[in-house]
């Protein structure tokens, strides 16, 4: 799933990524919006993990969303 589809079904999936990263407050995603890139580093900061890690986890939520 491309960026392109992340932000058009932004406000469908945002209430699955709350419940996948509880730790991501309403203001992180809110300015997520969709963009990946900043979703992997509020993963990143939120959880501790390195970036690697964090790209892995969304490769995984992303197969679920298909």
């Amino acid at each position: 799933m491309n960026n392109d589809i992340i932000q058009g079904k932004w406000k469908q999936i945002n209430g699955q990524i709350k419940q996948k990263w509880g730790k991501l407050t309403e203001n992180d995603l809110t300015y997520v919006e969709g963009t990946r890139d900043y979703l992997s580093g509020k993963i990143q900061e939120r959880y501790g993990i390195a970036k690697d890690a964090a790209e892995e986890q969304i490769k995984e939520f992303e197969k679920t969303l298909s």
